[in-house]
């Protein structure tokens, strides 16, 4: 088979549907949507099976409430596919979009992840289109820094070859997973490309984890870079690494201003922002402390 979409579903009566319809290829006939139920509590389920009653491409995996990594993994366990990709079940493609990107990972065996562009925000005031010139990266360093892959770690908006999942799964249990995964899967990859091809359409949603996110939820995000600095050093090796550095800055001082826990983060020799300044001159928590102070002073000054 040569492709797997994997939905997870958890609660998304209203959307499922049309996300649904947005995956479904009409060039080729080798393909599988895997919805994977997450303890749905409205109709979400039903629907599902509805949907795979009508389409012998649909298959439906009804299981307990375990968040979406583990929906994500058991997809990707009952996948049949040589490719996979995954859809959030309140997100859609454009048109055709697996249509056209499914010939470039068939004509190009060795590219093991594919990354497409994203509406991000999509339906709100605010959105804005991610996009990507074609290229290649056999080097990780180069896609995670140059490509700056650090500030679209998606799991969605991208084609993977299924044997990367080999000895990768998604965190259970953690919020903001992609940010952990993307990492691991980039030491398995011979190559990456980016295209201009298609659009996933990220659509706004003011109750989703990025929205809403609190001190555990950014904690998170915080320790999936500080994965990278300390463990994942390929991703840095020959790179000048300060913009990420900086861009790693802004989460810590945001857990601290949350949590009030102490600063974790490592102190390297960066300068190249006014915060990285300040942070050498006062040090690191004194910047979080200053950087709280100033939010207060603002927030109360409107």
């Amino acid at each position: 088979m040569k492709l797997s979409i994997i939905i997870p579903v958890y609660n998304v009566e209203n959307t499922l549907r049309t996300c649904v319809s947005s995956a479904q290829i009409t060039t080729f006939d080798d393909w599988e949507i895997i919805l994977v139920d997450d303890g749905s509590k409205d109709s979400s389920g039903e629907i599902c099976d509805q949907l795979a009653q009508d389409n012998p491409h649909i298959r439906v995996i009804h299981q307990a409430n375990g968040g979406l990594s583990l929906a994500r993994n058991t997809g990707i366990e009952a996948a049949k596919g040589e490719l996979l990709t995954f859809i959030d079940s309140d997100d859609h493609l454009a048109e055709g979009t697996l249509d056209k990107l499914i010939p470039i990972m068939y004509e190009h065996p060795d590219y093991d992840i594919l990354e497409y562009p994203v509406e991000v925000y999509h339906g709100s005031s605010f959105e804005k289109t991610l996009t990507f010139r074609p290229e290649v990266y056999t080097n990780m360093a180069e896609y995670w820094i140059g490509c700056e892959a650090y500030k679209h770690t998606y799991a969605w908006n991208k084609i993977y070859r299924k044997q990367l999942f080999s000895e990768v799964c998604f965190p259970k249990g953690r919020l903001f997973e992609d940010v952990h995964t993307l990492p691991l899967l980039l030491k398995h990859t011979r190559k990456v490309a980016t295209t201009d091809t298609g659009l996933y359409y990220y659509n706004y949603n003011p109750n989703s984890i990025t929205n809403t996110a609190d001190g555990r939820a950014l904690n998170d995000l915080l320790e999936g870079h500080l994965h990278v600095l300390y463990c994942e050093k390929q991703l840095l090796q020959g790179k000048d690494y300060a913009a990420y550095y900086a861009h790693v800055l802004n989460i810590q001082l945001d857990v601290y201003e949350l949590t009030g826990e102490p600063p974790v983060l490592p102190i390297l020799p960066y300068r190249n922002t006014l915060k990285l300044k300040l942070m050498h001159l006062l040090g690191l928590k004194q910047l979080c402390i200053l950087n709280k102070l100033l939010h207060k002073v603002v927030k109360h000054s409107r």
